[in-house]
């Protein structure tokens, strides 16, 4: 397993926790959405296991509206702000496509930019690299030509791995997700997750796995804790270096289970 370093942790092998914050009124699941409660949430979430949070103020649902930047800002920062504040020690990421909302988040206090459209925004590789933050870059499927699922990921994860290393970031600053839930159906989300642990090997970076809550796992969101639990133990088994959820405590549970 490769090594990933943000702040002043270093992570090398194990499954860790990447708690969800979201400061937008949107997110597909109702129950991690956070208003004026962030700090509450925040000390919880670590209190009950989460070594990353990640704030995000733009749902990506496949039918979310665009949220303009100035409201980005408006939700993100002053949350980036406070958290970093009550807790000093906290890893903190930011969930932006955007290299304004990024660079506005760093200024902040985030250690870490998790973007989920693969560096599309073209001055993004280059903040991560100016800034010395961390980085957690997806691959998505939603708008791709390319049939082959398992192609299409290993293409488009080593084209977001080259653009980065151009621009000079390390490799052990770069953590990789695969991309559930960001597909063209269901069907392909299944595919995906039987096929991430040789997607891995094939990349030879480490990997975090989003299942947390989405729709391939059926019924609505707010029953699908079970499911999302399921996965987390797969990830423990597979080697997967950090799962991102909603339900830090009882998938920490989990991890204690499986991973020891």
């Amino acid at each position: 397993m490769n090594t990933f370093k943000v702040k002043d942790r270093e992570f090398s092998s194990g499954t860790h926790i990447m708690g969800i914050i979201n400061v937008t009124p949107d997110s597909f699941y109702a129950g991690s959405r956070v208003d004026k409660n962030v700090i509450e949430v925040a000390m919880k979430m670590i209190n009950d296991g989460a070594e990353i949070l990640d704030i995000g103020g733009q749902s990506t649902r496949p039918d979310a509206k665009p949220v303009p930047v100035f409201e980005e800002l408006a939700r993100v920062i002053p949350a980036v702000e406070q958290v970093r504040k009550a807790l000093p020690d906290a890893v903190i990421s930011v969930d932006t496509t955007s290299s304004l909302i990024a660079r506005a988040a760093i200024e902040a206090g985030a250690d870490m930019i998790n973007d989920v459209s693969g560096l599309q925004d073209e001055e993004m590789a280059q903040l991560i690299s100016e800034t010395g933050v961390s980085v957690c870059a997806m691959h998505t499927r939603r708008e791709s030509v390319i049939k082959d699922i398992h192609l299409d990921k290993i293409v488009g994860l080593q084209e977001i791995v080259q653009k980065l290393r151009k621009a000079g970031v390390p490799d052990e600053k770069i953590l990789l997700d695969a991309g559930i839930g960001f597909n063209k159906n269901s069907r392909e989300d299944w595919q995906l997750f039987e096929d991430y642990r040789n997607i891995m090997e094939e990349m030879e970076f480490p990997f975090l796995l989003g299942a947390s809550r989405k729709t391939f796992l059926g019924g609505m969101p707010e029953t699908r804790l079970s499911a999302t639990l399921d996965t987390t133990a797969r990830a423990c088994k597979d080697g997967i270096l950090f799962v991102r959820v909603h339900d830090v405590k009882e998938n920490r549970q989990i991890i204690e289970v499986y991973c020891g």
